[in-house]
């Protein structure tokens, strides 16, 4: 049986509509390419033709890149084709902006909270445990969601500071014969957490934080006999960490703290045959209660789409070898 295509009309008003086609109407084409509906442009309405599920979710798209131009001031191809994927695998919440109950943290770019699946499974383990594992391949938002809990939990007074650590894995190389001092030779292995604090907050907040005390960034292993009270900890490329470093790290816990571990089991930089800190975790702690574990897959992927397409390419291969 043959249906016939519904067509639904879409204004918009607060918005250019060549900011939100494209030049040459590249996002329209795009969109066309990925999703079997037709989209035409008539002075500031768009039609949508096609069958009712595909043009809810070309509608839900256009709302999406809406906000998305509202909150970044532009609207790219890349963003387009990453938002295409996630409607397509129905993982966001679909309501035209993230869930204004699921929002974690206003940035200098705009509102910051879970797009996918996993990383609103993510948003409840933090909220309902003291010790939060995320897991899973890159580009899911594990780092860029922990320092927006962190950042919440510091404004709204839960917290006095928040602990910023990495193992700072020696890839061939020894910290003792790099040049430079202390913070110029451990600063390379940190500049991910800079990356994800500077996207989240303005350079003079971030300096005054950091001058203030209120964020640290620190190697983990410069974590060993501290007690930390009232602070967000995060640590970040945990599967680099060796058994003995995640049990004192996660033993650093005070009172009025919350820790976020996170990590990517497929990427370990170890050297020899030490044991990933992350792996032995997962096996220790799995059903004690206060500590919580997310998984990731790369559903929750919101990177470049070639991360993706990456990822899975590899884990074929992995599996094809038997790694």
């Amino acid at each position: 049986m043959l249906f016939q295509d519904m067509e639904k009309i879409i204004e918009l008003k607060s918005i250019e509509l060549a900011d939100m086609l494209g030049i040459g109407d590249q996002h329209i084409k795009l969109i066309e390419s990925s999703m079997p509906v037709s989209i035409s442009a008539r002075g500031g309405r768009l039609s949508i033709k096609g069958n009712d599920d595909d043009i809810q979710k070309v509608d839900n798209l256009f709302k999406e890149m809406s906000g998305t131009f509202s909150s970044k001031g532009a609207l790219h191809s890349n963003d387009v084709s990453n938002l295409i994927k996630l409607i397509k695998t129905n993982s966001t919440n679909l309501n035209g902006t993230i869930n204004k109950n699921n929002i974690v943290y206003k940035s200098r770019k705009g509102a910051v909270g879970p797009r996918t699946k996993g990383q609103v499974s993510f948003l409840e383990n933090v909220i309902q445990n003291d010790i939060a594992f995320g897991i899973g391949p890159a580009g899911t938002g594990k780092t860029f969601l922990s320092m927006a809990f962190a950042l919440a939990s510091l404004e709204e007074n839960e917290v006095d500071r928040i602990i910023l650590c990495r193992p700072a894995v020696e890839a061939g190389e020894n910290l003792g014969f790099l040049p430079g001092d202390l913070k110029e030779k451990v600063d390379p292995y940190l500049s991910p957490l800079y990356d994800a604090l500077d996207a989240l907050l303005p350079k003079k907040k971030l300096g005054a934080l950091i001058e203030n005390k209120n964020i640290e960034i620190v190697p983990l292993a410069y974590m060993r006999g501290r007690t930390l009270d009232n602070a967000f900890i995060i640590l970040d490329e945990a599967q680099n960490s060796t058994a003995m470093q995640m049990k004192m790290f996660l033993t650093r816990l005070g009172m009025g703290s919350k820790a976020i571990i996170n990590g990517d089991t497929t990427q370990i930089d170890l050297a020899g045959n030490k044991l990933s800190g992350l792996i032995q975790a997962k096996k220790i702690l799995q059903n004690v209660g206060g500590i919580g574990f997310t998984y990731f897959d790369d559903s929750d992927i919101v990177r470049h789409p070639l991360v993706k397409k990456i990822i899975v390419a590899y884990d074929a291969n992995d599996k094809k070898n038997g790694d």
